[in-house]
């Protein structure tokens, strides 16, 4: 028996035994269309008929409850996050907070090879690069037309909507972004579309400004052991 036919039998019998089509697609891992076709004709008992009703009717109820539940529940993770964003929002980010913290940020995602001896930041929260341009143009004093950009997608997404996104993050023109990289991501199987903008990076051709961010990274290091241990 062909596994089309093996499978149409199991559907009919699957539903003879009063399964919903949803549960029949379900267990036998095949199209809603399919099982529509096959099961159209298999008459169901009345108790059968009544039983899925109410099943259907019990499991609306059930996500109901479940929505209400999320969002009583995100709603108080809100109001805390909201008390304790309160207490850091009162506190100024002046040139000294923003250089540590624009420092640390490199120190966990920059480069810091020293085969290459140049700035690159790479991250896909936009926020972060948001952060990073601040403090390269504050703090770092980079002048606008010293930065480039690159980013790494995967192969199924397109990438003129990821470049307009990020140039709009970060400020930096199309004109100054290096061609789009796009990678295989074997995990995923070039389906994953959980960063839809594919990874970007921030990258600025200066030794000097790598070199400097490592010493940063360095006092940072020295300045919390010294005071803190």
């Amino acid at each position: 028996m062909k596994r089309k036919e093996k499978e149409q039998v199991q559907a009919r019998h699957l539903r003879h035994k009063g399964f919903s089509l949803n549960q029949i697609v379900a267990t036998l891992n095949i199209s809603k269309s399919s099982a529509s076709t096959w099961v159209r004709d298999v008459k169901m008992t009345k108790k059968q008929r009544i039983f899925l009703r109410h099943k259907v009717h019990l499991q609306e109820v059930i996500e109901k409850r479940v929505g209400t539940r999320l969002k009583n529940e995100n709603a108080r993770r809100r109001a805390i996050m909201d008390m304790h964003k309160k207490d850091m929002s009162a506190k100024p980010i002046d040139y000294d907070t923003l250089k540590v913290l624009g420092t640390a940020l490199y120190w966990a995602e920059g480069g810091k090879s020293q085969k290459n001896r140049s700035f690159s930041f790479w991250n896909s929260d936009p926020q972060m690069v948001r952060i990073m341009v601040i403090f390269l143009k504050n703090v770092c004093k980079i002048p606008d037309e010293k930065f480039r950009a690159h980013i790494n997608l995967h192969t199924h997404l397109d990438a003129p909507p990821a470049e307009k996104y990020w140039s709009s993050v970060s400020g930096i023109p199309l004109s100054q972004f290096y061609k789009t990289t796009k990678i295989v991501s074997k995990a995923s199987k070039n389906t994953r579309d959980t960063i839809p903008y594919g990874t970007f990076s921030i990258q600025i051709g200066s030794t000097d400004l790598f070199l400097k961010m490592l010493a940063w990274i360095e006092a940072i290091i020295d300045n919390v052991i010294t005071q803190h241990n």
